[in-house]
């Protein structure tokens, strides 16, 4: 193990044993959907968006979907067509709220990168993998990371505060500031919900907040994890079997 990332973290919080099926043992059972495939269409118009590059948005992310829809019928992966053709016109809809949602959010802006890799030490042995969705540069001297997340009509309070969900940016916050030694207090955190069904506002911002004690929890997460990994320690979570794809399975009966 060279690395951990987010998403492996937290799959580990989510059940050990789980975390063991699908990282060192290979076990795939989710591939994706017509969710997952809007995701990452959005997400490369978002970044093309960002880097003012010259494109029709509304072809490439036609073209893009259909791109990630093909992929998942060759991997042989079910999804429901007529949700995605559903899906086509709310993207064409939401695209052009992108940049107007970002310029209303942030005022004036400077782009600092999109797409950044984060392969930080965490000690001798492991990194800390990431990419930063897009990170701008306000006028005031501050720093802010924007992960741009789809989905249907926004979060609930309970999905804002859910930690599991904040410790992504907070980790993400603590290392960019670790790769480019820039200090924690000049670095802000976003998540940006792209809101498909959404009648208007489809563009919405939700600021983080990661100061030092929660930061401090996040990194306690991530070295328990790295620590009963290393040490072949995959206990099963019991209270989380009901809502797990492997339950009663022959990997996990």
């Amino acid at each position: 193990m060279t690395h951990i990332s987010y998403s492996e973290l937290k799959n580990w919080e989510f059940c050990p044993f789980y975390h063991k099926l699908t990282y060192i043992d290979g076990n795939k059972i989710f591939k994706g959907n017509e969710y997952t495939a809007f995701g990452t269409a959005i997400h490369n118009i978002c970044e093309k968006k960002l880097l003012q590059e010259n494109f029709n948005p509304k072809e490439t992310f036609v073209l893009e979907f259909q791109k990630e829809l093909k992929q998942l019928e060759d991997d042989k992966v079910e999804f429901n067509l007529e949700r995605a053709l559903e899906m086509v016109p709310q993207g064409i809809a939401l695209i052009p709220e992108i940049v107007p949602a970002l310029e209303d959010y942030f005022k004036s802006y400077d782009i600092v990168s999109s797409e950044e890799k984060l392969m930080v030490p965490i000690n001798e042995h492991i990194n800390f993998k990431g990419f930063i969705d897009a990170v701008v540069k306000t006028n005031d001297g501050k720093y802010h990371i924007v992960d741009w997340k789809t989905t249907s009509w926004g979060w609930d309070s309970r999905r804002r505060s859910d930690p599991m969900v904040t410790y992504q940016l907070t980790l993400y916050k603590y290392f960019f500031c670790e790769k480019h030694g820039i200090d924690p207090k000049n670095v802000e955190t976003h998540f940006a919900l792209l809101k498909r069904t959404a009648d208007k506002n489809k563009v919405e911002f939700s600021r983080v907040t990661s100061g030092a004690k929660k930061t401090e929890n996040a990194l306690k997460l991530l070295h328990m994890a790295l620590y009963n990994i290393g040490k072949q320690r995959y206990l099963k979570k019991r209270s989380n079997c009901n809502k797990c794809a492997f339950n009663m399975t022959p990997e996990c009966p």
